[in-house]
């Protein structure tokens, strides 16, 4: 179960709920991949945020990747599309913003 009061959020991979958690590993990690954090902020909130970002943004916070693949990622986001993978994003995007409780 999610803590939306420390940033967290969950994604459905393989029809099973998966935490996400930006912790600050997996955000460092994103970051090394995709670049600079606030900057990706600020393309999500000019709607300019790449699908492959949104994809490694969520595999690097996955709590447990265990048998998950970022294919399997990939395929969650376009199984639910954009609109619905908005919510974790926000709360991701909000905790790199603010910070976690």
């Amino acid at each position: 179960m999610a803590n939306t009061m420390r940033g967290e959020a969950e994604l459905l991979v393989g029809g099973q709920p998966r935490l996400l958690r930006p912790t600050f590993t997996a955000l460092i990690a994103a970051e090394e991949e995709i670049g600079p954090l606030f900057a990706l902020v600020e393309r999500a909130g000019a709607g300019e945020l790449r699908l492959s970002e949104m994809t490694a943004l969520f595999w690097h916070c996955l709590a447990d990747a265990d048998g998950i693949t970022r294919e399997d990622v990939g395929a969650a986001i376009a199984e639910q599309g954009l609109a619905e993978c908005a919510k974790p994003l926000r709360a991701l995007l909000g905790s790199i913003l603010k910070g976690a409780g």
